[in-house]
């Protein structure tokens, strides 16, 4: 884990944020519209009417999340520049999950006055503003300073973030369990800033304060205590108790926000029939969710960990509880709009779970219940549900300068900012992970190669095998600091394999015989890696091969075409990119097997990217792309292009596919169906571009790559009989891992669909 998610922090680009235009750059005028002399026109606006810099710059969709690094996550007081990475990630989490910019934004200052002096002297840039990571008690002051001095919203997470979440979290448990908020007993460990946070909000759904017990590390704050801040103070207990074990007797809800291992199993069975307890301490629980559950079986239990039901991740609040503040126009984020929030996660967790969040997490079987009292953090319906929420929450308490007046437009328009959230690879995980099958790959003496293997096999992706020389791939691992155990290696070349060869050549020989190759052509094949590993696959030793590359894709695709041969029905395989874009997933073909198409090739590409697309959960809305729009020229290339639209149309007359034509019109709807009302994509938004030769689609391909427009999958083999990849050996880890996931679920659905098999898939 320590150096994959270093890898991952220093791969590319180092950090996990960057600053992307927005606007056109390219020519002389957009740069003098963007800056001078052109920008002066909006500094005018502006100054006349400050509003208007909502207008006129990012100011609505801008987010600062802003530190001092004295409390990071379990790390403690590591300072602004150890604790950039979280504000970073949190940065991503903004933009992932709602759509919202976001700067992290380190300061080097621990004086409550002059950090706020700091803050509030940066915050005109900002819509709004995250505090994040700051140490009690003097987090209390600087946000309530800030609230007060900005006017915008100012939101110290830590504190409310958690207090949002676990709220949602205790209305839902307290339903399940039957008990009504005014009459529980709520016992509290910690002091800090989440715990007083958390009772406070609790205190304002209708927990009774007087039924409160609040614990630091020297016991339960009660009276007698003469070292209480007032923050703590707030909380005294007249009750004569001093011991967290005391205060557990008979309580309804436990809520730990301290450390590890502080609750026992004695203590648990000490409350009262049917409690709750929400174990929060992080990255360790106070009780063990195995000792919890173990203590007795009325008990409902959440923690912080993701590997454990009711996950209290404060995820699911904060980006969506910013993007309805700042879409509003809100001046704040009040108490009404924190309420709003949790009756809106709260009241999600009880709605049919849709299929994309099951598949996510690999379950079929989500429902409300005690081990589902939250939605999950990849539900998609959190940012149409929460955000609308906490918008309506700004305009019902009077803080809204923007007030939303359409709503259903709005609800469409958060559903178009999401993009860049690959759930389809996703998906694609939690589906291979039900039934990981063996793969091979065949380059497993290169570095990535061998990282993707092990980090699939230990993450459940599949069952890697592992060609090479044994020594060689051991040392390589031991530098790499990867472990092996487990994974078999195959030495093609070693003594011990000479019967497998010999048996692979005869069924090779025997399945080429009319091509030509004799036995001991075939047996000297048998000492490439790509040909032994193929034939572990065609012979049934495996399930899928992943071959490496280094410059011509083509030469293993061909060996590919040899060993495995093409599905029935089709005369040409190819292969598929999918680029995860802002847009939603856009697919490309052919990016790297057929040098020269004819209208044959063409065809078959296009009818195997239609499967394809199909495959992957997505209504293919196809274009077949080139210089030609719909017969302006008459040259081979786009009468062979016609020629494909005519034959696809007649073979598939209800799929949405035409052409030829520019990528301006394939991707440009409005501009397409305004010039050709005619096309046969009307009020379609295209995701699946079919190039007419190679030398278009792997252009295309890898200047979307090296432009950083998408994240890219692939390339994915279409069309061949048997599950057999390939991708370059120095591809990112991340690349081949996915692809080999694929290949492990392709294998899975192929044998499923052995016994009803159909010619066109």
């Amino acid at each position: 884990m320590k150096e994959a998610a270093l890898e991952y922090h220093r791969q590319g680009k180092p950090g996990k944020i960057e600053v992307v235009p927005t606007k056109p750059y390219s020519t002389q005028r957009d740069l003098a519209l963007a800056y001078s002399p052109g920008v002066a026109y909006p500094c005018k606006e502006i100054e006349q009417h400050p509003e208007d810099v909502y207008e006129y710059t990012d100011k609505g969709n801008l987010v600062a999340v802003i530190s001092n690094g004295t409390a990071v996550l379990g790390l403690g007081d590591i300072g602004p520049l150890a604790g950039k990475p979280v504000m970073e990630g949190k940065a991503l989490l903004f933009k992932i999950f709602a759509g919202l910019d976001c700067f992290d934004i380190e300061v080097a200052e621990k004086d409550p006055e002059r950090f706020i002096q700091v803050v509030k002297a940066i915050s005109p840039t900002f819509g709004g503003i995250n505090l994040e990571d700051i140490k009690a008690p003097e987090c209390f002051e600087i946000e309530r300073r800030l609230k007060e001095e900005c006017n915008i919203p100012v939101m110290h997470d830590d504190q409310h973030g958690t207090a949002i979440i676990s709220a949602a979290g205790l209305l839902n448990a307290l339903e399940l369990q039957g008990k009504k908020i005014e009459d529980v007993r709520l016992v509290v460990n910690g002091a800090g800033a989440a715990a007083v946070s958390c009772t406070k909000l609790y205190i304002a759904l209708g927990v009774r304060k007087e039924n409160v017990v609040m614990c630091d590390s020297k016991g339960v704050i009660n009276a007698e205590r003469k070292d209480l801040n007032a923050q703590k103070r707030e909380f005294m207990t007249t009750r004569p108790i001093h011991t967290l074990a005391e205060a557990m007797v008979d309580a309804d809800v436990f809520l730990g926000l301290s450390v590890k291992d502080v609750v026992t199993t004695e203590m648990v069975q000490s409350m009262a029939p049917k409690p709750i307890v929400f174990a929060l301490a992080n990255p360790d629980p106070e009780i063990s969710f195995e000792k919890a559950m173990a203590s007795r079986p009325d008990l409902i239990f959440a923690t912080g960990r993701s590997d454990y039901p009711n996950q209290i991740n404060n995820v699911l609040g904060f980006p969506y509880i910013f993007r309805g503040a700042l879409d509003s126009g809100a001046t704040q984020i009040n108490e009404a709009m924190k309420l709003a929030a949790v009756h809106a996660i709260a009241d999600l967790a009880k709605e049919p779970v849709p299929p994309v969040v099951n598949a996510a997490y690999d379950r079929t079987d989500l429902t409300f219940g005690r081990d589902y009292i939250l939605p999950k953090p990849l539900d998609p319906r959190l940012l149409v549900t929460v955000a609308p929420a906490v918008a309506r929450g700004a305009m019902e308490s009077g803080v809204a300068r923007r007030p939303i007046t359409d709503w259903e437009a709005y609800i469409e328009r958060l559903r178009r900012l999401m993009g860049y959230d690959n759930k389809m690879m996703r998906n694609i995980v939690s589906e291979a992970k039900k039934e990981p099958k063996r793969v091979v790959f065949g380059e497993a003496n290169t570095d990535n190669m061998l990282k993707a293997a092990v980090m699939g096999y230990k993450e459940g992706h599949f069952k890697p095998i592992l060609l090479g020389n044994e020594e060689m791939i051991q040392k390589r691992a031991e530098r790499l600091g990867l472990d092996l155990a487990g994974i078999p290696i195959v030495n093609l070349r070693h003594d011990r394999e000479a019967e497998r060869r010999s048996r692979f050549a005869m069924a090779l020989a025997r399945k080429r015989q009319r091509q030509g190759i004799t036995y001991p052509e075939a047996l000297e094949k048998m000492f490439d890696r790509n040909y032994f590993g193929m034939m572990m696959v065609e012979e049934g030793m495996a399930d899928a091969f992943l071959g490496g590359t280094y410059s011509a894709a083509h030469a293993v695709g061909r060996i590919a075409e040899e060993v495995i041969g093409i599905r029935p029905s089709y005369k040409h395989f190819a292969t598929m990119h999918i680029v995860n874009t802002k847009q939603g997933p856009l697919f490309l073909a052919d990016t790297q097997v057929n040098k020269i198409y004819d209208s044959d090739t063409l065809f078959d590409i296009a009818r195997l990217a239609r499967n394809s697309v199909a495959y992957f959960n997505h209504e293919p809305v196809m274009a077949l792309v080139s210089y030609s729009n719909f017969g302006s020229f008459t040259d081979d290339e786009s009468l062979r292009c016609r020629d494909v639209i005519e034959r696809m149309h007649e073979r598939y007359p209800d799929l949405p596919i035409d052409g030829e034509m520019s990528v301006t019109y394939a991707l440009n709807q409005e501009l397409r169906d305004e010039t050709f009302p005619f096309n046969r994509l009307k009020g379609r938004k295209v995701n699946t571009l079919i190039f007419p030769n190679l030398s278009a689609a792997s252009t295309a391909y890898r200047l979307l790559l090296e432009m950083g427009i998408g994240e890219p999958i692939g390339p994915i083999q279409m069309g061949l009989n048997k599950p057999v990849h390939f991708i370059g050996v120095n591809s990112q880890v991340r690349d081949i891992l996915n692809l080999a996931t694929i290949a492990s679920l392709d294998a899975a659905v192929l044998q499923h669909m052995a016994s009803n098999d159909s010619n066109d898939k």
